[in-house]
């Protein structure tokens, strides 16, 4: 039996079905389209409900989002009886046109008749795609939420542990230097420290987002509502960094309050803040590096069997480069990290008053759990 046909997962041996052997032997060294893998084996493990949403929280100028309807489109036969529509969250006007042009090629209804979205139109592929201003706009319904490097553009709030107890750190004008900002602490307590500073917090700076818990106690209640998954891939760390607040101009280090509104602002996502967020109406998964993620994608293997069919020195070349960049902890390999929520009955058997051992093992979650080749 061919290697890719048996695999392992939680040291557990599981024979992969027919279809879900398509999306293994399909995975290519993208990311982007191992992303919509991702989302057809959680569509797969769940039953292949008869209809589902992508939702795309940011998609900037769309590319992800037509990386996926790529994958969607190789996977025409397993999809053929499925009612796939893709719905974007883009408050740019900008934006929204330039994702328009990469994913419809300019057919679009810019007056649709469900007034809840903006725009409307149909991708290269034939799937209908919706526009909308708010999350709380999309339709519910089972769903697969997407946010690539979306919670790490989101505004903060930073505060510092002082002698005095927690002060927040606001901006000021420096009195020194003119046209100049700087740092300052708030000379007393603020709401912000009141309500956003947890009591078993161990940190002496802390950055909280508070946009964000909202974004997630939304996800999680449509989760938990309507069913599906939700993919975070981010900078960020599990509750244990302070000061991550940044600024990007050129894809240089910028000085964050040296010229406001040309450079890029970020802060590291807090996966430990989102987890908490979610208020137990999720599971969450992870997260875990971008390098282990996609191992567990099986992207080793991938490699080897492109770098074996191709004769090329110069695209294997590339095909290496690109792995490298991907999966280099110096690089994009521990930097970007993974994170999910699914509906506790993904990962839950329901009860049952028959025999439990005779229920069908649960299939794991791709890229959350190790995979090894038998």
């Amino acid at each position: 039996m061919p290697p890719e046909n048996n695999l392992l997962s939680g040291k557990r041996q599981v024979s992969l079905p027919a279809n879900r052997k398509v999306l293994f032997l399909i995975c290519i060294i993208s990311l982007c389209q191992l992303i919509g893998i991702w989302y057809i084996s959680e569509w797969i493990a769940t039953g292949k409900p008869k209809a589902f949403q992508l939702v795309e929280l940011g998609p900037g100028r769309g590319t992800l989002t037509d990386d996926i309807l790529r994958v969607f489109n190789q996977l025409a036969s397993l999809l053929s009886k499925c009612d796939v529509s893709i719905h974007l969250v883009e408050v740019s006007p900008t934006l929204s046109e330039i994702q328009a042009l990469m994913l419809t090629g300019g057919k679009l209804q810019p007056n649709p008749e469900d007034k809840s979205a903006y725009m409307k139109g149909i991708s290269k592929t034939g799937i209908p795609i919706f526009w909308y201003r708010d999350i709380q706009d999309v339709p519910q319904g089972y769903s697969f939420y997407l946010a690539h490097e979306f919670f790490d553009a989101l505004p903060i709030h930073k505060f510092q542990r002082t002698e005095k107890g927690w002060r927040e750190v606001l901006v000021d004008i420096d009195p020194e230097v003119p046209d100049q900002l700087r740092f300052v602490l708030a000379p007393s307590s603020t709401p912000a420290t009141e309500n956003f500073i947890q009591p078993e917090e161990t940190r002496d700076h802390v950055e909280v987002c508070p946009e964000a818990g909202v974004l997630i106690q939304r996800l999680a209640s449509r989760l938990e509502k309507g069913g599906g998954a939700a993919l975070i891939a981010d900078y960020g760390h599990d509750g244990t960094k302070t000061d991550t607040f940044r600024g990007f101009r050129n894809h240089k280090l910028h000085d964050v309050l040296k010229a406001p509104g040309t450079a890029d602002l970020t802060a590291d996502v807090d996966f430990s803040y989102l987890r908490k967020m979610t208020q137990g109406r999720t599971a969450t998964l992870g997260p875990i590096k971008q390098r282990e993620f996609l191992k567990n994608m099986g992207i080793d293997l991938r490699l080897q069997v492109l770098l074996q069919n191709s004769q090329d020195t110069a695209t294997q070349e590339q095909l290496l480069h690109s792995y490298d960049m991907l999966m280099n902890p110096k690089k994009m390999g521990d930097c970007f990290n993974f994170f999910a929520l699914l509906p506790h009955h993904r990962l839950t058997h329901p009860d049952k008053k028959d025999n439990p051992q005779s229920r069908a093992p649960l299939v794991p979650v791709a890229g959350f759990g190790e995979l090894l080749l038998k």
